[in-house]
């Protein structure tokens, strides 16, 4: 939002493929100076294309952990009044009326395809949201 607000571009949050197209090498060279200094980073992956591992070296794959997680279509169906409960629980989000269940599920199914095709491992929610990240966190 830094660099749209500072008119730095002309891209909305809308724009998502040009935002993405546009952030990833900012964010990329974020990634390799993080762990150059062996800091910890978390990326959020709106910001990370599907290919993202042709960018790093062997070096600075070995130092990168990637967890995709994503929703079972069940999942959604279930629990989608309680996903929209949160949906600002990271940014304040002020209109939310563009999320709908379809929107959703077309969202997760895009992610799940977009990294699978790229031999990534997706992690899909189906029961307990928490359990999934405490298995994964270790």
């Amino acid at each position: 939002m830094g660099l749209i607000r500072s008119g730095n571009t002309n891209l909305t949050p809308e724009d998502e493929e040009a935002l993405i197209e546009y952030l990833w090498p900012v964010v990329r060279e974020i990634i390799k100076t993080a762990i150059e200094n062996h800091q910890n980073l978390i990326v959020e992956s709106f910001y990370v294309p599907f290919n993202w591992r042709k960018d790093f070296s062997g070096e600075y794959l070995s130092s990168i952990r990637f967890i995709c997680l994503a929703m079972t279509e069940g999942f959604i169906d279930k629990h989608f009044n309680d996903i929209k409960k949160h949906n600002s629980d990271i940014e304040s989000r002020q209109d939310d009326t563009e999320c709908t269940i379809d929107s959703l599920k077309a969202d997760n199914h895009s992610i799940i395809e977009g990294f699978q095709h790229f031999g990534e491992q997706i992690t899909l929610i189906d029961t307990e949201y928490e359990q999934k990240i405490k298995v994964l966190l270790g």
